[in-house]
């Protein structure tokens, strides 16, 4: 086997490989005044999500004064995480981005 060929063989196993371990992030977005029947919507569909082996950001995005309460959107966070546990793990805890605040779930539970 010529070298050339050889080097060909080897991008294009790395290639695939480098295709196949790429996970997507998927986002979910909130707001703190968001009603129950909405949250347990999204909940579902960030579920759906890590399922199918992607991760999920999940955003509580702030308007106005409710920036002043984020001890709201903790709570939001934390009720999402817990739902969401059996199929996710937390690989970032809740965190300020601008005038948002983010979790990020990684597929694998304790499922």
């Amino acid at each position: 086997m010529d070298y050339g060929k050889f080097l060909y063989e080897r991008a294009k196993r790395e290639r695939k490989s480098r295709q196949a371990s790429r996970t997507e992030v998927k986002e979910i977005r909130l707001r703190p005044k968001t009603g129950e029947h909405d949250v347990a919507f999204k909940i579902r569909g960030a579920r759906r999500f890590l399922e199918a082996g992607h991760k999920v950001k999940v955003r509580v995005r702030f308007r106005g004064r409710e920036i002043s309460y984020p001890e709201i959107a903790v709570e939001l966070l934390e009720r999402v995480a817990t739902e969401l546990a059996d199929v996710s793990n937390i690989e970032k805890k809740a965190y300020m981005e601008g005038r948002s605040m983010l979790i990020i779930l990684a597929p694998g539970g304790k499922s």
